[in-house]
C-alpha cells in the first residue's frame, strides 16, 4: 500500500512539474507587451522623443514652451508637421549615423530656402501679415523663416521688441550704424521696433513699410503733419525720405543734411535782409539786395537758418496776405 502512495506522489510531482515548465515556456514565447512610449510635448512626438530626448537634445524639448506646444489648440503641429514623415530617419536600425529627416533647418541643412519656408506657411500663410511673402524681398533673396525665427526656443528673439533689432542687424549692418548716430529713433532704447515701420514677411508698399507708403508709415506716430494744409510743401507730401533718414544721422531731427544745406538742395540759396517783409532799409555794411525779389546778392548760410523764419517746414495755412511769396512762416 505504501508502495502503491509512493508512486502516485512520484507521478503527481512529475505532472507539476511538467506543468510548470509549459507555463514558463508559453510565458516566454508571448511575453506581455510593453506599454507604448507616451507623448512628451506634441501630440505624437514619442517616435521622435525616444530619441531625441533630455540627453540627445534638451533644446528641442523647449518647444513644448512656446505656442507651437499648445496641446490644447487643435492647431498645435506635429514633428512632422516641419520635418516631412522622413522614414528612413525614422525607422534607421542601422549602426552609425542615421540619414537626416527629410526637411532639417540648421546651418548644416541641404534644404532650399523655399522648402523651409513652405513647411511654415502651411499653416502661417493664411495669416494677412503674410500673405505677401511670395515674391517679396526677403523671399526673393532666399531668407527662410528658419534664418530669423527660432521655433524650438522657448523665446524667440524676432518676436520681442527687445531683442528683435539684433536679429534684424545679422544682416542689415547699414542700419546698425545709423541708429547709433546722435539723431536716431529710439531703436536701441527699446521703445521703437524695426517690425513697428517694416513688415518683414512682405507688403505693397515700398521698403517692406506696413502702410501702403513711407508717409502713411510715418503718419502713425507723426499723425500733426498728416495735414492737409492750405500751402503743402511739396517734398513732404511725396515722402518723408526726402529730407530725413528715419534710421538716424548726425544732423538734428534726423536730416539728411544740416539746413540751411538741406534747403538749399532744392531752393536757391539767399540771405540778409528781406525789406518787404521787416519793413526796413538795408543800411550800412548789410549786404545789397535785389529790390525785384527781396534777396541778398551775397549768399549767407554760416550761422543761419531756413528754420528762423520758415517755421512750418512741413506745410502751413497762413501764408503772407500782402506777399504770398514766403510760405511755411509762422504767424
Amino acid at each position: 500500500m505504501k508502495q502503491w502512495q509512493r508512486i502516485i506522489a512520484v507521478c503527481a510531482a512529475s505532472i507539476g512539474m511538467g506543468l510548470l515548465s509549459a507555463t514558463s515556456a508559453l510565458a516566454a514565447a508571448d511575453p506581455k507587451p510593453a506599454a507604448s512610449p507616451k507623448d512628451i510635448v506634441l501630440q505624437g512626438d514619442a517616435q521622435c522623443t525616444r530619441c531625441h530626448d533630455e540627453a540627445d537634445g534638451p533644446q528641442l524639448l523647449a518647444i513644448g514652451k512656446t505656442k507651437h506646444g499648445t496641446n490644447a489648440d487643435s492647431r498645435t503641429p506635429s514633428c512632422t508637421s516641419c520635418h516631412g514623415e522622413s522614414a528612413s530617419h525614422k525607422d534607421f536600425k542601422g549602426s552609425g549615423k542615421p540619414p537626416k529627416p527629410g526637411i532639417t533647418f540648421g546651418k548644416s541643412t541641404a534644404n532650399q530656402a523655399g522648402e523651409r519656408s513652405g513647411a511654415c506657411l502651411t499653416c502661417h500663410q493664411k495669416d494677412a501679415k503674410r500673405s505677401h511673402w511670395s515674391g517679396s524681398t526677403h523671399e526673393s533673396k532666399d531668407v527662410a523663416c528658419s534664418s530669423c525665427h527660432q521655433v524650438h526656443a522657448a523665446k524667440d528673439k524676432a518676436r520681442d521688441k527687445a531683442t528683435q533689432t539684433e536679429v534684424c542687424f545679422t544682416c542689415h549692418k547699414e542700419q546698425r550704424a545709423q541708429v547709433n548716430r546722435p539723431s536716431h529713433h529710439p531703436i536701441m532704447e527699446g521703445k521703437v521696433a524695426c517690425s513697428d515701420c517694416h513688415n518683414p514677411h512682405g507688403s505693397v508698399g515700398p521698403k517692406l513699410m506696413k502702410r501702403d507708403s513711407v508717409n502713411e508709415t510715418c503718419y502713425t506716430c507723426h499723425m500733426e503733419k498728416r495735414g492737409p494744409f492750405v500751402h503743402n510743401h511739396e517734398p513732404v507730401s511725396e515722402d518723408c525720405s526726402t529730407c530725413h533718414n528715419p534710421h538716424g544721422t548726425t544732423a538734428e531731427f534726423m536730416l539728411k543734411a544740416r539746413v540751411p544745406f538741406l534747403c538749399h538742395q532744392c531752393h536757391t540759396p539767399h540771405g540778409g535782409f528781406i525789406p518787404q517783409l521787416l519793413g526796413s532799409q538795408v543800411v550800412g555794411n548789410a549786404p545789397t539786395t535785389n529790390a525785384a525779389v527781396g534777396k541778398a546778392t551775397t549768399n549767407l548760410t554760416q550761422g543761419r537758418s531756413c528754420m528762423n523764419c520758415h517755421t512750418q517746414v512741413h506745410g502751413s495755412n497762413n501764408p503772407s496776405a500782402t506777399n504770398p511769396t514766403p510760405q511755411f512762416m509762422l504767424r
